[in-house]
């Protein structure tokens, strides 16, 4: 996650304590709003976890979003 706050804060111009909190407020949101399975890889994800294995169930629930099976 600390990679996605400082490209917030040097596309933003906001502090890094700033961009931390707006990161972290989409990332509650993404985790609320997603399908479990896909909440579920959010950090893994953000703390740079290889998800290779993953990213099949990953995709078909993003593929169920988008309305493919």
């Amino acid at each position: 996650m600390d990679e996605l706050v400082k490209l917030v804060s040097q596309k933003t111009g906001l502090s890094e304590e700033m961009s931390k909190m707006a990161v972290e407020a989409v990332v509650g949101y993404l985790k609320e709003k997603l399908p479990a399975p896909i909440a579920s890889q959010i950090d893994g994800v953000l703390s740079g976890a290889d998800i290779g294995e993953d990213l099949g169930d990953l995709a078909k629930g993003l593929g169920g979003i988008l309305g493919k099976k």
